[in-house]
């Protein structure tokens, strides 16, 4: 028998059977819900490394004013996110987030910061738990456990304070969290739990609830990136396949000088930037026509995503062709490999026990990391500096009672020499080779996508996100792929995502067509057919011979979905009499589904439809419809009764199950 018992034998639940014909009805005025009028939309960028917010008054929806600047920032570092880092306080209240946090945790003695839980980069941790659930851990630097919820909501929180106070400012009178909508985006190829998580935390927060749930909008992120790339002018990106000048320069200066602020019109506020979005279609999309396919690539600290989109005319609305794809291939590969370096150079022993009793001197280091890693590019020939903290070349010698000088001669590794200021010197090759491996994954991804048949033809490559600021990057794309489609880049590129995310915002209607990333089914029974089902599923009840736990599949992995989309199906109660009905819902990852006990196969919902008490008078076979409705990224499930109308909702939970 199978792995699991049956749930139909085990509950001694009677169950439903599909009447057949089982039928779809396209709802077209499913969703004729009052929309509620916010007065701005705010969209958060919760990134890997960074994140920042932006926002839009719905009356001019042509500005977008990116949050104003952050006190702190890198020397080599220009951007207009913050760090996406948390300070709690011992007691494990919130203290800092971003650049405040960091510093303050950095100036506290090594006695005291011990007891301070500092996390960085944690958002990668709903990427890679398998099982995520609401009480998944997080491991400060101190190695303490704190709920990822409570961090995440902490983290919102604090985005949902800092942007309410920047428009009471502005506006001169206190804004109200009920006159904003919000905007999170998360990266495509996470899984639902994950998506899920988000929407949580943001309640946690207090940026929306459960009973006012289009308060907030989770977006996906090479979706507000493609939104973005729709409007951009010719003097707003860089088209690396072109042979003549962009923004002046020759194309091979624009790779190497990094990016120069494109001459977006921009209108200082109080500190804050605005970019003027022109309500038109940029130039290179006027180049699009019906069908037209092009992929976005969107590249970030933790992760990198692909979308494949096609145009549909006359709105331009879009398409999407290709389920999202990609995987870890963020630039935190980039920082894992310098890491290794440090390890072969001066031992895994000593940077083990370096992070944990220097944690900020460590935080120090992968800064001073961070700043030559943007220096990095392909023809750069003279060596890049790293300066190593004091404290750093201090416990070495104590650790191991020689110096760090004497390490690096001792290690061979060639390429990496130390210079009299106190600093390690890499040869570019060098800093190129930290790049390698995650480069090459990120090309190895696009070659597989571009081989897929749904991939033909595809006329441009958008490249977004913070990594596509690296010239290696932009580089290796090219020589791959410049040949097949051209390759832009928007400036302000790590910005792209958040001003698309705003867009989104005042308009989710742009994005028509998603492909559905699970298969969506009921568990059933069916009449027994001999030779055709498993004599293990046979339950035979008041003389009928039923086959259990058959998944009825309302939607396949990959299926087009349109937006609002319904699908119906009927059933009736195996059992006349039966009076609750239990419809349960489940998903799997597969597309051929055929019984509830497959491997894979998950409970994400259950409809309980209670009939006592009404009208018996009620035809022989009763009709119980179920609909479920595919919206943004939630999905609504829904069973009514059609002889009394009694109905009952639910939304589909990936985390409590």
């Amino acid at each position: 028998t199978s792995a699991y018992s049956s749930p139909a034998k085990s509950l001694g639940d009677p169950g439903i059977t599909p009447l057949s014909p089982s039928h779809i009805v396209k709802d077209s005025d499913a969703d004729d819900a009052v929309e509620q009028l916010f007065l701005v939309v705010v969209a958060i960028d919760f990134g890997t490394t960074s994140s920042g917010y932006a926002y839009s008054f719905t009356k001019e929806p042509e500005c977008i004013h990116v949050m104003r600047r952050w006190e702190g920032g890198d020397p080599g570092v220009s951007n207009q996110k913050t760090p996406t880092t948390i300070l709690l306080t011992p007691e494990r209240k919130f203290h800092s987030f971003g650049y405040a946090a960091r510093d303050f945790y950095h100036d506290l003695d090594p006695t005291e910061s011990k007891h301070w839980l500092y996390f960085e980069k944690f958002k990668m941790k709903l990427h890679t738990t398998g099982n995520l659930t609401m009480e998944t851990d997080l491991t400060a630097a101190n190695g303490k456990k704190v709920k990822a919820l409570e961090i995440f909501a902490y983290a919102l929180q604090f985005f949902k304070e800092q942007a309410l106070k920047e428009l009471s400012d502005q506006g001169g009178s206190d804004f109200e969290n009920t006159e904003v909508r919000w905007v999170i985006t998360v990266p495509a190829i996470w899984k639902q739990p994950a998506k899920q998580f988000m929407r949580q935390a943001a309640y946690k927060a207090g940026m929306a609830s459960p009973e006012n749930p289009e308060q907030l909008i989770i977006a996906l992120e090479p979706e507000a990136a493609s939104i973005y790339c729709r409007k951009l002018r010719l003097h707003q990106m860089i088209d690396l396949s072109s042979r003549a000048p962009v923004n002046g320069y020759s194309p091979s200066d624009t790779i190497g000088t990094g990016f120069t602020q494109g001459k977006e019109h921009v209108r200082r506020n109080r500190q804050s930037r605005t970019f003027m979005v022109e309500n038109v279609i940029g130039e290179i999309w006027s180049e699009l026509e019906e069908g037209d396919r092009y992929i976005v690539v969107d590249s970030g600290g933790g992760t990198v995503d692909m979308t494949v989109h096609q145009i549909r005319l006359p709105e331009g609305h879009l398409k999407e062709l290709y389920k999202a794809t990609g995987g870890p291939y963020g630039s935190l590969g980039v920082d894992y490999e310098f890491e290794k370096l440090l390890c072969k150079i001066f031992g895994e022993d000593f940077i083990e026990q370096f992070k944990i009793k220097r944690p900020a001197a460590w935080v120090d280091l992968m800064i001073a990391f961070e700043s030559r890693k943007r220096a990095a590019a392909p023809d750069r020939t003279n060596p890049l500096n790293i300066t190593l903290p004091f404290s750093f070349i201090d416990y070495y010698k104590k650790f191991r009672g020689h110096s760090v000088e004497h390490a690096l001669r001792k290690s061979n590794v060639d390429f990496v020499k130390w210079s009299s200021q106190g600093m390690l010197r890499m040869s570019p090759d060098a800093m190129n080779a930290l790049f390698k491996p995650t480069i090459d994954q990120i090309i190895q991804h696009l070659s597989e996508v571009f081989d897929k048949p749904e991939v033909t033809n595809v006329k441009f490559l958008f490249l977004v996100g913070g990594f596509a600021e690296s010239p290696l990057l932009q580089q290796a794309v090219q020589s791959a792929f410049g040949s097949r489609c051209r390759v832009i880049i928007p400036q302000d590129v790590g910005l792209t995502i958040l001003k698309g995310a705003v867009l989104f915002g005042l308009d989710p209607a742009v994005i028509k067509v998603r492909r559905s990333p699970l298969t969506y089914g009921v568990g059933v029974l069916n009449r027994f057919v001999e030779g055709k089902h498993p004599p293990e599923k046979l339950l035979i009840k008041d003389g009928t011979r039923w086959c259990t736990d058959v998944f009825d599949k309302f939607i396949s992995a990959d299926q087009s979905v349109a937006l609002g989309e319904t699908v119906t199906r009927s059933y009736t109660p195996a059992k006349p009499s039966q009076l609750v009905i239990v419809i349960n819902i489940y998903s799997s990852e597969q597309d051929n589904v055929s019984f509830i006990t497959e491997p894979g196969v998950k409970k994400c919902g259950t409809l309980r439809l209670d009939l006592t008490g009404t009208d018996a008078s009620v035809p022989n076979r009763r009709e119980i419809k179920t609909l479920m409705q595919f919206g943004d990224t939630e999905i609504k499930a829904m069973a009514v009764d059609v002889a009394t109308s009694k109905s009952v909702k639910v939304g589909i939970d990936f985390l409590n199950y």
